[in-house]
């Protein structure tokens, strides 16, 4: 939160304008090159400093996902300008795993793979899980793991994995914990199927609350920002999470059939009306 002349919201410097500044310095320097950097806020307070820092700086995106109007009051609202590179993702209080997964889905990770960044910070902010006494949201560890896996992949195809998480909120002293923790894992490229994982305790009951889908006014809010940012040409390109889960299943199907009945299939579905 903090900005250039004034410290705010528990913070005296901001430890990701201050990172960012500096990763493009030394870049300009020793390699004589503009960085590229994108910078995912999910702490659930507006990243009000880091969005006056880069504004109108295009060689930085700024993607803030916050619980709407928490903190700083009147800060973090939809951007309706359109702005490519400094987007708020005002989520409604009570968003849980199925909200977050949305805004991933349809804005952070296709504005990233617009922007093509040389470098990925994120602000690793904690407090937006179900337990946490500064906020009304219901994030799970399994959900900051969620994040981190997408942010680590997305490094991995365009920054040669320069990726860096900066702890930011979280305030339940019981729970923050477990959330670092499944980030730190995802970070070392550890997985459920593979290693043995610590145990979140809570895990099973915050997925068992009510509402953890993405309900229909979070998903119009996210809608929203994706068109004002201009990202659905984007996503017309990429497929979602549920679209890869059926051309999977397509493929498996037509893959059963032997080569000449899956030829005559293929031809049927090419000469079938679509719905437009």
């Amino acid at each position: 939160h903090a900005l250039a002349d004034q410290g705010m919201g528990f913070c005296i410097f901001n430890n990701i304008v201050l990172g960012c500044l500096h990763a493009r310095f030394l870049a300009n320097e020793k390699q004589k090159k503009k960085l590229r950097v994108a910078i995912v806020d999910y702490d659930v307070h507006h990243g009000n400093g880091t969005e006056a820092a880069f504004f109108d700086d295009q060689d930085v995106l700024f993607i803030s996902l916050h619980q709407d109007n928490n903190y700083p009051l009147g800060a973090g609202g939809v951007n309706k300008h359109g702005v490519e590179t400094n987007i708020n993702v005002p989520l409604p209080p009570g968003s849980g795993s199925g909200a977050y997964r949305k805004a991933f889905d349809r804005i952070v990770v296709p504005a990233i793979e617009r922007f093509k960044p040389d470098l990925i910070l994120v602000s690793s902010g904690f407090d937006a899980s179900f337990m946490d006494p500064l906020s009304c949201m219901m994030l799970t560890s399994d959900d900051f793991r969620g994040f981190a896996d997408d942010l680590v992949k997305l490094a991995m195809r365009f920054c040669d994995n320069k990726i860096i998480f900066v702890h930011e909120g979280g305030y339940s002293r019981h729970y923050t914990p477990f959330c670092a923790v499944a980030v730190i894992e995802s970070i070392l490229g550890k997985t459920k199927e593979n290693d043995v994982l610590v145990e979140d305790p809570f895990l099973s009951e915050a997925k068992a609350w009510g509402y953890q889908e993405c309900q229909p006014h979070q998903a119009r809010l996210v809608e929203l920002v994706a068109k004002n940012h201009n990202l659905l040409s984007v996503l017309d390109d990429v497929l979602t999470p549920e679209e890869e889960t059926v051309q999977e299943s397509i493929t498996g199907l037509l893959n059963s059939l032997s080569p000449s009945k899956r030829q005559l299939v293929i031809k049927n579905l090419e000469s079938t009306p679509m719905k437009t």
